[in-house]
């Protein structure tokens, strides 16, 4: 059985759901953040090396990031669930996204709230930051403006993979004027895996209140 080593109110809440979406039997190992720092507890280490969550346990198999989580399971557990035809544009958009919401599409965000802690020293790196997140949301619009989901006519890892980036957007109110994002934030929250995973993950500031 999969042992996700869960931290609150973090990342690892889309493997829940992802677990959820494929309907496969896991346990969680809950992992609370530091109340003053916000950090992961040192605990993490013992799992693996960078002590972040989401780690995944498989019987001799221990994996980290997210995106590697994904491909993993679906690829081992998955059942032909939740990933495109190889060699459609369907399989080459969920490649794509599932790097793309990790490797671009945060790091703006990111950005932006670790220079939020040097105070009005971080001025000059504003307009930039901002820029950087204006052209990553008015990509990620058009692109669900024309599909509903982000690789082909059905959910796949890649709306898993993506729905981070959007919901952390969503929470800051970055996403004013972008109906398509913010669609597909509360389409894929309603869905009843994602409720689920939400129940058995705990707190997640991200998310709807369940």
């Amino acid at each position: 059985m999969i042992t996700v080593h869960h931290l609150n109110n973090s990342r690892s809440q889309r493997v829940l759901w992802l677990l959820e979406e494929l309907g496969l039997d896991y346990k969680i190992k809950h992992y609370a953040r530091d109340p003053k720092t916000g950090r992961a507890p040192l605990s993490l280490k013992t799992v693996h090396p960078l002590g972040r969550s989401p780690v995944i346990t498989y019987k001799d198999k221990t994996i980290a990031e997210t995106g590697a989580i994904i491909e993993y399971i679906i690829r081992e557990h998955g059942g032909g669930k939740l990933i495109p035809p190889v060699g459609t544009d369907a399989f080459d958009n969920y490649v794509h996204f599932l790097h793309y919401g990790e490797g671009s599409a945060m790091f703006p965000q990111l950005l932006l709230l670790y220079t939020s802690y040097l105070g009005e020293a971080a001025a000059p790196l504003l307009p930039i930051i901002n820029q950087e997140m204006k052209t990553h949301f008015d990509y990620i619009e058009y692109h669900l403006t024309g599909h509903t989901y982000f690789a082909g006519d059905e959910i796949s890892g890649a709306d898993i993979q993506m729905v981070f980036p959007l919901e952390a957007a969503k929470s800051h109110g970055r996403l004013l004027g972008y109906s398509a994002c913010i669609d597909f934030v509360d389409r894929m929250q309603a869905r009843p895996a994602y409720l689920q995973a939400l129940k058995r993950g705990g707190h997640y500031d991200y998310g709807p209140k369940v």
